[in-house]
């Protein structure tokens, strides 16, 4: 079965979260978002990346995005994540969910497997990945890192800015239109940076 890309619509089902049971259409709702996946719970890149995006979060409500975890453990595990992800250096708190998959279903139901990476079992690992979806619940863009590459959060933030918005015109990527716009963010604090 090929793999969930560019263009295709998200499956909509329900997945065991942080926040409680949810469905994946009715969380994007008529928002963006961006499902992003870890390899495990606690590993150093991975707990850096979600504090990232705990940091980036006020900027991304101000966009309309909405932000959904995935990691390849139980709910407990997640729990307990979370307070070493607020402990980090960022500081900020994670208020979006992060989905429990032990069975690597949802991975693999939103091909975010890699596919050169194998467990004992001949099994594909939990990639690093990202995909940004639409409100019309359709993957506009799709990051699929190596399970040992870190992502970044500001070409994320870039792309996601240059992506066309719902029923509007294309916005420009440009870091400097961004800025102009007042559309950057400061990477010191997360803030939204203000245009001259």
């Amino acid at each position: 079965m090929p793999g969930l890309t560019i263009g295709d619509a998200v499956p909509d089902f329900e997945v065991e979260t942080t926040h409680g049971r949810l469905r994946i259409h009715d969380f994007v709702g008529d928002s963006w978002a961006i499902i992003f996946s870890h390899p495990g719970d606690f590993t150093p890149v991975c707990t850096t990346e979600l504090a990232e995006l705990a940091r980036y979060s006020p900027e991304l409500d101000r966009r309309g995005v909405k932000l959904l975890g995935l990691s390849c453990d139980d709910l407990e595990s997640h729990k307990e994540w979370i307070k070493d992800i607020e402990a980090s250096v960022t500081r900020c708190k994670v208020t979006y969910p992060i989905v429990a998959d032990p069975m690597r279903e949802v991975i693999r139901k939103l091909n975010m497997a890699d596919p050169d990476e194998k467990d004992d079992a001949g099994e594909p690992l939990p990639s690093r990945a990202l995909h940004i979806v639409g409100p019309d619940k359709k993957v506009k863009l799709s990051f699929l890192y190596p399970a040992a590459t870190g992502r970044n959060m500001e070409e994320v933030m870039r792309v996601h800015a240059g992506l066309p918005s719902h029923g509007g015109e294309a916005r420009g990527g440009d870091a400097g239109e961004l800025e102009a716009r007042g559309e950057g963010v400061d990477p010191a604090d997360g803030e939204r940076r203000r245009g001259d």
